[in-house]
């Protein structure tokens, strides 16, 4: 059986691919049957891959990752494919098709043998692989009554995915607006195929993790425990590219929600007495992690210290407890954001009554960014503002939610509860009569240099509850006992 596997590491088959492939074909149908009331002939998928991206004007190229909706369907590692699903509308049967360059043989001197097309069909399991200058041929061949191409934007990003181009394109049929929300909607469920490899980068992401905390001192460089993350995952994991930057803050840089960014890279110097938090995940063929551990540099919690990361460990624990099939994202945030209200006011930093403190939409002053999001082929995963799905809430504190869906089994999600003490929300939320009233000023302003608490983990939905695929130290007690282990 053929297999994606880097060393040791874990063996994902095709058979994954070829799985997406039949569910995709089969909601495509059950689209069609609704809508475009025609039973015969052929109805065909065309997706154009990932494409080599050179660094600026230079021959150096970037490292080449995947298209993520090709990853989903055919899982090939090459650039410049592309990939034809042909559907039998009558009979619902499939065939896959994989287009790939033909090279110049002189290639093969600087890339090693080049791969036949009987290689590439035996290596991806797809029925019949092709040289993309056959695309041409196939089509005219195949006669489809439609064709689909893939287009839309991404509520997360705002950047539109254009539909691909290829010759003799106007001779047919095509649609570019019907495929993206199925095939979206179809990647929101995770396979149990693909559970298992979410499983896998998940387990070397904690062990990396555990890694990293383990060797944080004061006097490291924030960028050493990048260095060490991305080392373990790549060398023990087989894991070649991370899911993100690597965000490695450490003191006043942990409330800084996407540090690590060129402009600061990981790059201060850790210093005693402050907490570091280090939001990194690996990525094993295509399928992201992303884990946030918070730790204090020398291993031992301050009082203050286990104040606000208990207050954030509550709000995360409600939710873990809470979220299963059936139940709203919104409320789970909202959710939190309580809990983490409540665990304040215990502390002395905020007084009065919790639910108004809710409803004025104070949580957002200590967690601006949404309680998490769908991961699965990309960190930020596709199918959380489908057509078909509630919009985007309109309310200042609830609007960064990345969806706002109501839970099924399968969903693959993050809970990412945190507190961050941010200059300018600080000030802003003492300059508002709305929230200050809640505000115990002086309690508040001492945590002025504190920088933030997250706690990150990726959980799988079930109909009972969840599973939670971070297994990383969590309590004080824990992370304390792991920091002065060997």
């Amino acid at each position: 059986m053929a297999a994606f596997q880097m060393g040791s590491g874990y063996a994902v088959p095709m058979t994954l691919f070829k799985n997406n492939r039949d569910r995709v074909c089969k909601a495509l149908l059950q689209q069609l049957q609704k809508n475009l009331k025609f039973d015969s002939g052929n109805l065909l998928v065309l997706l154009e891959g990932g494409k080599d991206k050179s660094l600026y004007n230079t021959d150096v190229d970037y490292v080449f990752r995947q298209e993520s909706y090709f990853q989903y369907l055919f899982g090939a590692k090459e650039p410049g494919c592309y990939g034809i699903l042909t559907i039998n509308v009558r009979t619902g049967g499939v065939a896959s098709v994989l287009f790939v360059p033909r090279l110049p043989e002189e290639y093969s001197t600087w890339m090693g043998e080049l791969l036949t097309p009987a290689e590439f069909k035996a290596m991806y399991e797809v029925d019949e692989v092709y040289y993309l200058d056959e695309l041409t041929d196939y089509l005219e061949k195949a006669a489809p009554k439609l064709i689909l191409t893939l287009s839309g934007t991404n509520s997360d990003s705002g950047l539109t995915m254009q539909p691909p181009e290829f010759d003799g394109k106007e001779k047919y049929v095509t649609d570019c607006d019907l495929l993206y929300p199925i095939l979206s909607e179809c990647r929101v469920i995770k396979s149990a195929e693909e559970i298992e490899v979410l499983r896998y980068v998940a387990k070397v992401s904690s062990d990396a993790h555990i890694r990293v905390m383990k060797f944080i001192r004061p006097g490291k460089m924030e960028f050493e425990g990048e260095s060490l993350f991305l080392h373990h995952a790549y060398s023990v994991g087989g894991c070649r590219h991370a899911s993100y930057t690597c965000i490695c803050g450490s003191g006043t840089n942990s409330s800084i929600l996407h540090y690590g960014h060129a402009g600061a890279p990981n790059s201060r110097p850790i210093q005693d007495g402050e907490m570091c938090l280090f939001d990194m995940g690996a990525n094993y063929c295509g399928y992201a992690a992303d884990i946030t551990c918070t730790f204090p540099a020398n291993g031992k919690f301050t009082d203050d210290q286990k104040f606000i990361y208990n207050a954030v460990l509550d709000a995360r624990n409600a939710v873990a407890e809470t979220a299963r099939d059936g139940v709203s994202w919104v409320d789970m945030h909202k959710l939190a954001g309580k809990v983490l209200l409540q665990r304040l006011k215990a502390g002395g930093m905020l007084q009065g009554d919790v639910d108004e403190m809710v409803e004025a939409g104070l949580s957002a002053v200590f967690q601006p960014h949404g309680l998490g999001h769908l991961i699965g082929l990309d960190v930020h995963d596709v199918g959380g503002y489908l057509p078909t799905e509630p919009k985007r809430p309109n309310e200042p504190w609830l609007s960064k939610l990345r969806f706002a869906r109501v839970l099924r089994a399968g969903m693959y999600v993050t809970i990412e509860p945190g507190c961050y003490f941010i200059k300018r929300l600080m000030d802003g939320a003492l300059a508002n009569p709305e929230l200050s009233k809640f505000i115990n000023v002086d309690v508040f302003n001492r945590f002025r240099n504190f920088g933030g608490v997250r706690i990150e983990d990726d959980v799988l939905i079930t109909q009972n509850g969840i599973e939670n695929f971070a297994i990383v130290p969590r309590t004080v007690e824990e992370i304390e006992a792991t920091m002065s282990s060997d």
